[in-house]
């Protein structure tokens, strides 16, 4: 194949190297793309919002290649224990929404990984899924925070 091409004019090695170039960009998958997703939890965000203290921070990354999303979650101060933690969507901040993704809970942190539907990821990286954690004295959630995408810097 070699001693073929060199018999060829520069012009046609050119455009032979232009089209397998072309074919195999074409051919390859689209990048993968990693997100950095963050929240604040607080009362205050909580519909309707509660007289808690209590506050927590969610960090997560999502990889649109292998649809999983992984998190971890601090809090302190709580009321009571927690019985319940969720992502719900979709929602923007203020409204209320069914749970998308259920999360185990226990002491702080909490970590964990789901993969998620195309459209748990849409509403996701569209800024439209809160997470909130749920007590015994606030059994519709103590704290709430919407989660969005981290911004590059």
């Amino acid at each position: 194949m070699t001693a073929f091409l060199l018999r060829l004019a520069p012009s046609r090695r050119t455009a032979l190297g232009g089209l397998a170039a072309a074919l195999l960009l074409g051919l390859s998958p689209a990048a993968a793309e990693t997100y950095t997703l963050l929240a604040s939890l607080s009362s205050a965000s909580e519909v309707p919002p509660n007289d808690s203290k209590a506050t927590g921070s969610l960090t997560a990354t999502y990889d649109t290649t292998t649809k999983k999303l992984s998190w971890t979650v601090t809090y302190s101060g709580l009321t009571s224990a927690p019985f319940a933690a969720h992502f719900h969507g979709p929602a923007g901040p203020g409204k209320e929404a069914p749970v998308e993704v259920p999360v185990p809970v226990g002491s702080s942190p909490i970590h964990g990984a789901a993969t998620l539907t195309p459209a748990q990821e849409k509403d996701l990286l569209d800024g439209n899924v809160y997470f909130n954690i749920h007590t015994q004295a606030n059994p519709k959630g103590e704290i709430r925070g919407q989660v969005s995408q981290a911004q590059p810097g």
